[in-house]
């Protein structure tokens, strides 16, 4: 599945994870920690909506 940030439209795609802040593929986002925060702008995982 995929997830969309509400703010920026910055795109968590749980099949590539976000290795480069340590989140390896196939991670879901509901696992993700809940201190995860948009890459881009910063925002938490309530500004995310499933796409």
């Amino acid at each position: 599945m995929r997830y969309v940030c509400d703010v920026c439209g910055y795109i968590y795609d749980e099949s590539i994870g976000d290795p480069d802040n340590g989140i390896p593929a196939g991670t879901a986002f509901a696992d993700l920690p809940d201190d995860f925060v948009c890459p881009l702008c910063g925002v938490g995982k309530d500004q995310f909506s499933q796409e």
